[in-house]
């Protein structure tokens, strides 16, 4: 995950600068770091994911790699998990029921056609996250699914896409209902 505050460090950069330009240094006082908001931690439950299993868990890695105010993490053994994610023989879907839960379809219609799983499980779970389609779209955005075609192999979020994300959350209330779409969300 991202480092998530500024240290001292940045102070003293600023104090050795101002030595080094002629102007006077002086200790600056000790200023205690204001900590950072913690994470939202999302539970998923991926034991109904069949074969795409290590597509699911590298999709939530690359989501706890791109932004700092979500982590998604596996739920313990008899864990209620906030997103069930499940094999199916469809097409990939996501039907959410409120911002961090709701249940990911991995569908095995779009594998069988070339789609990249680790991308179509970011993808699913960005919608969990509050993100809608966006197609058609580049293969640089994520969420623009199926659109970019099956040579599309990115599996990360765009610049927007985590920003959007890091507003979801930042300041999210438990609950709260995914504003972009209702209902399921067939990529």
């Amino acid at each position: 995950m991202h480092v998530r505050t500024l240290t001292g460090g940045l102070a003293a950069a600023c104090l050795i600068s101002l030595a080094m330009a002629g102007g006077h240094a002086a200790a600056a006082p000790h200023v205690a770091s204001v900590p950072a908001a913690a994470a939202r931690v999302l539970t998923y439950d991926a034991g109904g994911s069949a074969e795409f299993r290590s597509a699911v868990d590298r999709g939530a890695a690359i989501w706890n790699e791109s932004v700092d105010a979500v982590e998604l993490r596996p739920a313990a053994a008899g864990q209620r998990a906030n997103i069930r994610v499940l094999a199916d023989d469809g097409w990939p879907r996501a039907l959410p029921t409120t911002l961090g839960s709701g249940t990911v379809y991995i569908g095995r219609q779009a594998v069988d056609q070339g789609y990249d799983t680790v991308r179509i499980s970011a993808h699913e779970l960005g919608h969990i996250l509050g993100l809608p389609d966006r197609k058609p779209g580049p293969c640089s955005s994520l969420m623009s699914g199926s659109s970019a075609g099956t040579s599309c192999t990115n599996r990360y979020p765009n610049s927007a896409e985590k920003a959007e994300v890091e507003g979801n959350f930042g300041g999210a209330l438990v609950g709260r209902a995914p504003a972009p779409h209702r209902g399921v969300i067939v990529d």
